[in-house]
């Protein structure tokens, strides 16, 4: 593989990274005016209309073949529906900081799908990797009690753990599946797709209301998670995949966190804890040790 394309396709990756960094930022900053349904509705109708016109405007082919419905309704599942309703639920009860180090637990799931799907060896770094992302965790989701440290279950930190398990199965389902057209026309009809199934859950809770008492600033965080996180960020996450190994192009999920505390911090108030970052470090650790590999 040629250089320059593997450093475009990092720039994908990275810019992808950032905008899902700061998402956690507005979708939390939303979710106290809409449910988690019609705030994905909403999301993904903008991303639908605006994917549509760059189609239209760099003529891509917007035909596809009815023989590969069925795997981008498997990508739209785990991609947009399952994934995002679990992470919105899961800002209900966590902060968007602690969201953004769990999610770069996914690496991990992403090595040991790719063990068992792709074969790909499970070293003892990667064992060594895993125990101690899982204490970064672990830190991550304690409190201080009396001066002790005292673990807790927080129903948010499953849901995210799920969420990271979820995206690495889609990430690696989009690599397997390889649809036979352009990055841009499968986040086209995922999104599509995402949009329809979420639909039926806006028009049974009546949306529309929750809409309408909206603000300025809710409806920007709103065009910025339809525009450029689910849109951009999806489009470009899959211009790196067809280029780079999905273990590669997961790792740049060490990175995410670093853009949602920045904004949390400066949007949101949010404090910056001393567990939250040193769990976050231990996890960015063993993700790291869980891809290192041997030369020689």
């Amino acid at each position: 593989m040629k250089k320059p394309f593997q450093f475009i396709a990092s720039i994908y990756a990275a810019v992808s990274i950032s905008f899902w960094g700061i998402s956690f930022v507005s979708t939390k900053a939303v979710l106290s005016q809409l449910d988690p349904f019609t705030l994905l509705v909403v999301r993904f109708g903008i991303a639908a209309v605006f994917l549509l016109f760059l189609l239209l405007l760099l003529r891509h082919p917007l035909k596809m073949s009815l023989s590969q419905m069925p795997a981008v309704f498997i990508l739209a599942v785990l991609g947009i529906f399952v994934h995002q309703i679990i992470q919105a639920s899961a800002l209900q009860s966590i902060g968007a900081s602690e969201a953004g180090w769990i999610i770069s637990f996914s690496p991990i799931f992403t090595a040991v799908l790719a063990a068992f799907f792709l074969k790909e060896r499970f070293t003892l770094f990667k064992a060594a990797g895993m125990t101690i992302a899982i204490l970064g965790v672990l830190l991550i989701t304690s409190y201080r009690q009396g001066g002790s440290i005292v673990f807790h279950v927080n129903f948010g930190y499953i849901l995210m753990i799920l969420s990271t398990l979820n995206w690495a199965v889609y990430s690696i389902l989009i690599k397997k599946l390889a649809i036979p057209y352009s990055a841009l026309t499968v986040t086209f009809y995922t999104s599509f797709f995402g949009f329809l199934m979420t639909l039926p859950f806006f028009i049974r809770g009546e949306g529309w209301r929750q809409l309408s008492v909206l603000t300025g600033e809710n409806w920007t965080h709103l065009m910025f998670l339809g525009i450029f996180v689910s849109a951009v960020a999806y489009w470009f996450w899959g211009k790196a995949l067809e280029v780079m190994e999905a273990t590669k192009v997961s790792s740049f999920l060490y990175f995410e966190p670093l853009a949602t505390v920045i904004a949390a911090v400066l949007l949101l108030n949010e404090p910056v804890l001393l567990a939250s970052g040193a769990g976050g470090m231990l996890i960015i650790a063993g993700v790291m040790l869980v891809n290192f590999k041997r030369k020689g």
